[in-house]
């Protein structure tokens, strides 16, 4: 019987037998290694031993053929995409997603002759006019950054096997605890396991699950550029997969109750949850997820200028870019995840200059209630007293 994704993540991938009875993998710090019976192994290979304990475990975690850890999630993104794309190739991307993958789509892939056309993540039967000869695959996010729209997943999945595309998808915020994309059909999976994957905010990695084939094509492309991940900082990412599935689950329920607490305050003009009755997708994110997430995006009533007293006002959430961590966190999306688009561009797809992303952490929930009640009462308070 296989083990659930909580036993997977203590013990997938070690190595066996333990080594001088080790109970955790310790720490190789070593560039290189002796030349024996085996391939030569090397740091830039990925294939030393704290990088192959990792790679076997992330492989298990979405049921894919093979797993491989990076330098950072845009090296995962980077070599995933040209494992499969070259230069003539067409790339079907969705419309509203992450701003780095947004320009490494639209400066680096467009500088090396591969195009692309952006399409609507929620209307599958749009997709087909998009299609040229020289289609090669389709990407998109389980949960789009930082609108925290839900894709048709399941029909992306049919549509590349329908057309013989490579299928490619930001699983980052969704996580392997809540949707497993690589089992749901997905060709790859990708992750920038600098968040929930680690979970402590202390270090920056990627990683890429799914068929063998396409794993080993976007290991040669970081062979080449670089990006592999160091012994200490696989180990740490080790050690931080080891609590994701507890994270995880207790960020879902405690960002569920600060959606709702938003969702009704009267200082918040505008709430992105998908556990929202309110949320579009949301049918779809309960059929196919095991938790809704811990990323909630809002507006809050008055603006830039009462999104920037808010933030302000926090004592207890950090004002800081990234996700996932331990700790909650806020951001502007204009000034970090979304600061590469023009204004034009991210008015366009829905993301404003006051709009509030919020990665919610494993504090006590009723804390961050009163935290974000306190922020939004002093921009209250103001208002009141400016009017």
């Amino acid at each position: 019987m296989p083990y659930s994704i909580d036993t997977q993540l203590v013990h997938a991938g070690e190595v066996h037998p333990r080594i001088k009875g080790a109970v955790r993998t310790p720490i190789f710090q070593s560039a290189m290694f002796e030349h024996d019976e085996d391939p030569l192994r090397y740091i830039r290979y990925n294939n030393t031993p704290n990088q192959q304990v990792l790679n076997r475990k992330l492989a298990a975690l979405e049921c894919a053929e093979a797993g491989l850890v990076t330098g950072s999630g845009m090296t995962a993104i980077s070599a995933a995409l040209l494992a499969v794309l070259s230069p003539g190739d067409h790339l079907l991307i969705q419309d509203g997603l992450y701003g780095g993958t947004y320009a490494f789509a639209t400066d680096f892939l467009q500088e090396l002759g591969i195009d692309h056309d952006f399409i609507d993540g929620f209307d599958p039967a749009s997709w087909d006019r998009h299609l040229r000869p020289a289609t090669r695959a389709i990407y998109v996010e389980s949960i789009s950054n930082p609108l925290l729209g839900i894709a048709d997943l399941e029909s992306a999945v049919e549509f590349a096997r329908g057309n013989k595309l490579v299928s490619l998808i930001d699983n980052t915020f969704a996580t392997p605890v809540n949707y497993r994309a690589v089992e749901q059909g997905f060709d790859l999976s990708l992750h920038s396991a600098t968040k929930y994957l680690n979970g402590h905010s202390d270090i920056v990695a990627g990683a890429i699950m799914g068929r063998a084939d396409l794993v080993s094509r976007a290991e040669k492309k970081i062979r080449h550029l670089g990006g592999s991940l160091d012994p200490h900082a696989c180990f740490l990412l080790d050690r931080g997969m080891h609590t994701m599935a507890l994270r995880v689950r207790h960020q879902n329920a405690s960002a569920g109750e600060l959606a709702r607490f938003l969702a009704g305050h009267p200082m918040v003009s505008h709430v992105n949850y998908p556990e929202l009755p309110s949320h579009p997708q949301r049918q779809r994110a309960a059929r196919l997820f095991g938790g809704f997430g811990a990323m909630i995006s809002f507006e809050p009533a008055g603006g830039l200028a009462a999104a920037k007293r808010m933030i302000d006002s926090l004592q207890l959430l950090v004002h800081a870019p990234s996700l996932g961590g331990v700790e909650s966190l806020v951001t502007r999306p204009a000034i970090s995840s979304h600061s590469r688009l023009s204004p034009e561009e991210r008015t366009r797809i829905g993301i404003g200059d006051h709009l509030v992303r919020l990665s919610v952490g494993i504090e006590a929930t009723d804390d961050l209630v009163s935290d974000l009640a306190r922020a939004l009462d002093a921009v209250a308070c103001e208002d009141t007293v400016i009017a």
